[in-house]
């Protein structure tokens, strides 16, 4: 009993230490700037938000903690440990990694890094390098990559999770640079959770720490002293593109992508606890396999754009959340085929059709089974245009978003993610 209460008295402790550490807030910094970006890319290329980004940010907040929580027990339970200095590797490569993509400040990026420095560092004779160079050599040898990696395995978990439940929210409709100059419609999945953890560390005096009342799995002699609880504020996220998928698809393909990954990447890491030298290995395969999991079907589709007008009718890119069309329930990839009567095939066909009756509008709308749905509803002043439905592009859009990622930099000095055709021409 006195052991579970000094375990809750360190994880009170824990807590007051994130809410404390810098990094807890850097994270909640970077995932503002972000969305704060995504809401300019909307902007630009709509002429209006899909999201307000304060609502998203809390989502995201609130599922990070969630996944915290859980995580948190299961690592405990295990019996993953991490050291002090475990916190300050983590962040110091996942930072200076976002400098080239935000999104590689998921923690499996700094994990494979930091693992394949100490793999290096063990092959050199550090003790003999200069005092600075020494310690720094030294706090990396207290770093424990098998367990960090299996930390980043266990988060995947929690990842495919957020994935399935808030992925298709997170999704962004965009319009994107295709062959021949034309513009092609695509949804955008990005998604970065903050993720409070409390994890084991060996204390380092004996009777330091507190004695678990289990025997943790990955539990040894450095566990005779004690454990201590430790705050670490880790992020976890997932970035892909698709042109051909419906973004309810595309979060749930990310999801299984994610769940797959988290398999693969805990047996690598747990055969590295087993045996040291596939450390490397496990290291290596962390950020080449989640890169994997981010282009995992993106071959192929263009030869099968679904953001595209044609004879059936308009196509729908997205929806603002909200409108007459979300309260129809109209949804990205539908086809509008007929409105007040009027067939449509051109926005100022779309146009001209809604304006027939203006106090009342019928829509005959084919759904993802080419089915025709009927919906109608009446119209009021201050409605917003179109419905609040965004439409696929056409020779009329002459602004685009670019593909690359944003970096660090990119957010802090707003740099421009959109670009216009003009531009373009002016290359």
């Amino acid at each position: 009993m006195d052991n579970m209460a000094e375990l809750g008295r360190q994880a009170v402790e824990a807590l007051l230490q994130l809410l404390l550490q810098p990094l807890s807030y850097v994270a909640v910094l970077v995932l503002a700037l972000y969305y704060m970006r995504q809401t300019r890319i909307e902007r630009r290329l709509f002429q209006m938000k899909l999201q307000a980004w304060p609502l998203l940010l809390l989502r995201l907040l609130g599922g990070g903690l969630a996944v915290g929580l859980l995580v948190s027990c299961a690592a405990v339970l295990l019996g993953i440990r991490i050291t002090p200095d475990t916190l300050y590797w983590v962040w110091g490569a996942g930072l200076l990694l976002s400098l080239i993509r935000v999104r590689f400040l998921c923690i499996v990026y700094a994990a494979g890094l930091v693992g394949l420095l100490q793999w290096i560092a063990g092959w050199l004779a550090w003790e003999t390098w200069p005092s600075p160079l020494e310690g720094v050599a030294a706090s990396l040898a207290r770093v424990e990559p098998g367990s960090l990696l299996l930390l980043a395995a266990v988060l995947h978990l929690g990842e495919a999770i957020l994935l399935r439940v808030q992925g298709e929210r997170l999704s962004s409709p965009r319009l994107l640079a295709g062959k021949r100059g034309k513009l092609i419609g695509a949804y955008r999945l990005q998604g970065l959770w903050p993720v409070p953890l409390l994890l084991l560390t060996p204390a380092l005096e004996a009777g330091a720490g507190a004695a678990l009342p289990w025997t943790p799995l990955l539990g040894g002699a450095e566990s005779a002293g004690g454990w201590l609880l430790l705050g670490l504020p880790a992020v976890i996220g997932y970035g892909s593109w698709t042109r051909a998928q419906l973004p309810g698809q595309l979060a749930r393909r990310a999801a299984r992508g994610a769940l797959l990954y988290s398999v693969l990447l805990g047996g690598l890491a747990a055969a590295a606890l087993w045996w040291a030298p596939l450390t490397a290995l496990a290291a290596l395969a962390a950020p080449l396999l989640h890169e994997a999991l981010a282009r995992r079907g993106r071959r192929g589709e263009d030869a099968r754009l679904r953001y595209m007008h044609d004879e059936r009718g308009l196509c729908v890119l997205g929806v603002v959340p909200g409108t007459p069309a979300a309260q129809l329930g109209i949804t990205a990839g539908e086809r509008l085929h007929k409105v007040n009567g009027i067939r449509v095939r051109t926005r100022q066909e779309l146009y001209e059709a809604l304006h027939a009756n203006s106090a009342f509008c019928k829509l005959e709308v084919l759904n993802h089974e080419q089915e025709l749905k009927f919906l109608q509803r009446a119209r009021f002043d201050g409605e917003p245009h179109q419905l609040g439905i965004i439409l696929a592009p056409d020779e009329r859009d002459e602004r685009y978003a670019l593909e690359r990622g944003a970096s660090l930099l990119d957010l802090v000095a707003r740099r421009r993610a959109t670009r216009h055709r003009s531009d373009e021409a002016a290359l």
